[in-house]
């Protein structure tokens, strides 16, 4: 996300309607080798990094996510698409969550829907992928609304410095308010994990009801505190 410092509020809100995901046709439907599915993350996440010099995903970090049973291993050393299905999502949740807790959270999916044929299934990786994705999209407007009032709130603040200083530290709080919304929301999605990994311990092999849209809204909670949102989504 580039933002202009002269224009800082209309620049992130630019950058908010950028936001974009992979779509599940963009994915190879062929299988891979590890370099190519490199070359594929860093090619479609590139608009992800902060720096140029970031990686995406790494052939270490790949081999440690099968070993740690986050992704299945590869078959003959080729990589289908449901491994990078499952990569993609394992790119956003990693740099807020353990590696345990995405274990638990992606668990119910794999044994769903890894393997299965998206044409003739509704519960493959591809349709769940495509279903959060939508979802997650739509949540942009809404996202932008309350970026817009975090903005005016901070505005607010600070009354009482100089003009030379006002614009800084009304950044400062900005900022404060944004990380407090994402500290709030990473501890949402911990409690949530918790009450997720007992229920998988009690229905193997299936995905229940409130699993299903724990994970859900998981996964709205991260694009959230990716996006910097300040709502709340509520519980059913």
């Amino acid at each position: 996300m580039t933002i202009d410092t002269n224009d800082i509020l209309n620049s992130i809100l630019e950058s908010l309607s950028r936001i974009d995901y992979i779509h599940p046709e963009d994915i190879p439907n062929i299988d891979l080798y590890m370099d190519q599915v490199t070359t594929f993350m860093d090619t479609q996440l590139s608009s992800t990094k902060r720096y140029a010099d970031d990686k995406i995903l790494t052939k270490t970090m790949i081999n440690n996510y099968a070993k740690n049973n986050l992704l299945p291993p590869p078959v003959k050393k080729k990589y289908s698409k449901d491994h990078l299905l499952l990569l993609i999502f394992i790119y956003y949740f990693k740099s807020i969550l353990s590696i345990k807790d995405i274990e638990t959270l992606l668990k119910p999916m794999t044994d769903a829907g890894f393997g299965q044929d998206s044409d003739k299934d509704t519960s493959s990786l591809a349709d769940m992928y495509q279903q959060i994705c939508t979802m997650c999209k739509g949540q942009l407007e809404p996202l932008k609304e309350n970026i817009s009032s975090a903005w005016e709130t901070a505005g607010e603040t600070f009354s009482e410095i100089p003009d030379t200083s006002k614009d800084t530290f009304q950044i400062l709080a900005f900022i404060c308010s944004l990380s407090f919304d994402v500290y709030v929301k990473k501890m949402m999605i911990e409690k949530l994990i918790d009450t997720f990994s007992s229920e998988d311990s009690s229905h193997k092999n299936k995905i229940p009801g409130y699993t299903g849209r724990a994970f859900l809204f998981l996964h709205i909670f991260y694009f959230s505190i990716r996006s910097n949102t300040i709502s709340y989504p509520s519980f059913p």
